[in-house]
């Protein structure tokens, strides 16, 4: 690590302030571009700590950056990971409060309960999926705190991977029978298609994402406890939302899951 305690509590703070307030800022790597990805996920978990000491819960974790491309592009090896709270959530057909976000964005989610615990190292997809309880359907609304939604990755990782909001469809589907690699996704804003893929879009399998994050976790002497809920990952490219759009999301054989935004 690079960064004092100090100023990871500081920039704890100032990312925390932008996402509650909603207000944008500049991403933190300009002032400190010595930062290394201990210092991001320590800011991470400074910003979750504060979350918890005031009487938030913890309800899950996600994965970004999934593509194997953008990896590349970014110069790294494994996606990012994030946590997800209770104020995060919004039920199927909810609404969402445009002022309570900056510029917010939503993708489409296969989303894993597990059954089991998963710990790395040396967790795989066939580890994932038999530690999985059932899939769902979720729509993710991220909502990066930096100007313009320009950042690099330390930067991201630090403002918890740009996480806002998410809902899960009502259909909870056990793995028996699926090829999650297979499954059609389409994603449809006020009725017209905007982004369609299927599951092998993220990271070739989306059980391949909570493998890394159970490996991630893993290095840190931590697990992922059973009945851990997880976004694996945006199955597509995120797209722009603004108040009084309608967004729905249909995955094959898991069913669907909409949000309203006002």
């Amino acid at each position: 690590m690079k960064l004092n305690q100090n100023t990871i509590a500081g920039l704890a703070e100032l990312l925390e302030s932008a996402e509650l307030q909603a207000h944008d800022v500049v991403k933190i790597t300009d002032a400190h571009p010595e930062m290394d990805w201990d210092d991001a996920y320590a800011i991470q978990a400074e910003i979750l700590r504060r979350k918890l000491a005031r009487g938030n819960r913890l309800v899950g974790l996600k994965c970004g950056l999934t593509s194997h491309a953008k990896m590349k592009q970014m110069g790294v090896e494994t996606p990012c990971f994030g946590f997800l709270v209770d104020y995060f959530t919004v039920p199927d057909g909810g609404e969402v409060k445009i002022k309570e976000l900056i510029h917010p964005k939503v993708e489409p989610e296969i989303v894993f309960v597990l059954k089991k615990a998963l710990k790395g190292p040396g967790c795989h997809i066939g580890t994932v999926l038999d530690a999985t309880d059932f899939v769902m359907p979720g729509i993710e609304v991220i909502d990066s705190r930096y100007r313009d939604f320009k950042f690099d990755l330390k930067s991201v990782i630090a403002d918890n991977c740009s996480s806002s909001r998410y809902a899960l469809g009502g259909m909870a589907v056990p793995l028996a029978g699926l090829d999650l690699r297979t499954l059609g996704v389409v994603m449809e804003k006020n009725g017209q298609p905007v982004a369609i893929g299927a599951g092998a879009a993220v990271l070739g399998h989306p059980a391949a994402a909570i493998a890394m994050l159970a490996n991630h976790l893993g290095a840190r002497d931590e697990e992922i406890p059973a009945g851990t809920m997880i976004l694996s990952g945006g199955v597509t490219e995120a797209v722009s939302v603004a108040a009084g759009d309608h967004v729905s999301l249909r995955i094959q054989s898991l069913g669907g899951v909409s949000l309203k935004f006002i």
